[in-house]
C-alpha cells in the first residue's frame, strides 16, 4: 500500500487485513513508492495518496506488471483514466478504484427501495453531504491544486452513486463555489443531473450545522427520507475491525422513513454497511476471474461529470451530456 494518512491507515489497511486471501507485505509513503512497486514479491499495489498522484503512480505499477486499486477518484482527468484502462488492458492487469461508498448501509437501503418499485415512478432524487466545519482543516484538500476541493472529495462519490441508480444523464447543471473566507478551494456545490422528468440532486456544504437528510426520495408511490451518515467511517477512525459483530449498523434512531401515497409511515431499518465487500471481490478477481468490484470505466465517467459540472458552474449554463 501506497500512502500513510488517512485513506491509506484509516480505510484500505484494516479492510485488506480483513481479507484472508491478502497479506499486507508492506506499508510506504509517495517517496518509497518506486522500491515497493519494484519488489518481485508484490501482487498488488493499493494507491491511497493524494488525488494528482493517482496517475503516475498507477501508471508506474502496471508497467512493472502490478495490479492495482487507487483510491477515488482513479486520476484527476477523464483523459488519465482512459490511458489507465488502456494501460492496464495491454499489460493485461487488473484495475479497480475504491469507491467504497456503494457499500454504504444508507446508499444500499436507498438502492433497494428504488430498484422494488415501491416508490412508483421517482420525481426527485435528493443526496446530501453536509458538514460544519468553520475553519480551515490544514491539507493538501484545502490547498489549490489540481484534485483539490470538496466536488473532487465528495462529488467523486456522490456522482458514482447517482450514476449506479439512473445511468448517464441527459444534461446536468452545476454550482460550485467557496463560502468560507479563508477557503482557497471550493467547499461547497449543488449539482443536477436531468433525466427526462426525473431531477437528481447532489449536494454537500462545510456550512450546515443542521444536516439535511442524507438521501431525500420522491415518486408517485411515496417518498423515502434518510438522515445521518454510514456508520463505518467512524468506527474505523476508532479502530474498530471491521470483522467485529455488528460493524457498520445503524440503530433505531437512523432508520429511513417511507411515507405512502396515502400519508401513511412505515420505519425502515437501513441494511449493514460492508466495506469489506470491495476488498472480497478484489480478491475473487484475482483468484476466481470474477468481475472487478469497480470497473475503472465508471470511474472515467464520474470524471467526464465533473469535468463537464466545472464547465456549467463556470459559464452559468445548462450543458447537454
Amino acid at each position: 500500500m501506497i500512502g500513510r494518512g488517512m485513506a491509506g491507515t484509516v480505510f484500505h489497511a484494516p479492510l485488506i487485513r480483513a481479507v484472508p486471501e491478502f497479506e499486507l507485505a508492506a506499508i510506504a509513503g509517495s517517496a518509497e513508492a518506486a522500491a515497493l512497486i519494484a519488489d518481485p514479491a508484490i501482487d498488488v499495489v493499493v494507491i491511497a495518496t493524494p488525488n494528482r498522484s493517482h496517475y503516475p503512480l498507477a501508471e508506474t505499477a502496471l508497467r512493472a506488471g502490478k495490479h492495482v486499486v487507487v483510491d477515488k477518484p482513479l486520476t484527476v482527468t477523464s483523459a488519465e483514466a482512459v490511458g489507465l484502462i488502456a494501460l492496464a488492458a495491454e499489460q493485461k492487469r487488473m484495475l479497480t478504484v475504491f469507491q467504497n461508498r456503494r457499500w454504504d448501509g444508507d446508499y444500499l437501503t436507498v438502492k433497494d427501495a428504488v430498484r422494488s418499485g415501491r416508490l412508483g415512478e421517482i420525481a426527485l432524487f435528493e443526496a446530501h453531504w453536509d458538514r460544519f466545519r468553520p475553519a480551515i482543516k490544514p491539507g493538501w484538500r484545502e490547498t489549490p491544486a489540481e484534485g483539490a476541493g470538496l466536488f473532487f472529495d465528495l462529488g467523486a462519490h456522490l456522482i458514482d452513486q447517482a450514476l449506479q441508480l439512473f445511468g448517464t444523464p441527459e444534461a446536468l447543471t452545476a454550482d460550485i463555489g467557496a463560502q468560507r473566507s479563508d477557503a482557497e478551494v471550493d467547499d461547497y456545490f449543488r449539482l443536477t443531473l436531468h433525466y427526462g422528468r426525473l431531477r437528481v440532486n447532489l449536494s454537500a456544504a462545510t456550512l450546515i450545522a443542521a444536516p439535511r437528510p442524507r438521501f431525500a426520495v420522491y415518486g408517485t408511490g411515496g417518498a423515502l427520507v434518510k438522515y445521518g451518515l454510514d456508520p463505518q467511517e467512524a468506527a474505523l477512525k476508532a479502530g474498530i475491525d471491521p470483522r467485529s459483530p455488528g460493524f457498520g449498523e445503524e440503530g433505531p434512531d437512523l432508520y429511513a422513513t417511507f411515507t405512502g401515497a396515502d400519508g401513511a409511515e412505515e420505519r425502515i431499518p437501513a441494511q449493514p454497511g460492508r466495506y469489506v465487500a470491495f476488498y472480497e471481490q478484489v480478491a475473487a478477481a484475482l483468484c476466481d476471474g470474477s468481475p472487478v468490484p469497480v470497473e475503472p470505466a465508471d470511474a472515467r465517467a464520474a470524471l467526464r461529470i465533473i469535468e463537464l459540472a466545472r464547465e456549467s458552474a463556470r459559464e452559468r449554463r445548462r450543458i447537454a451530456i
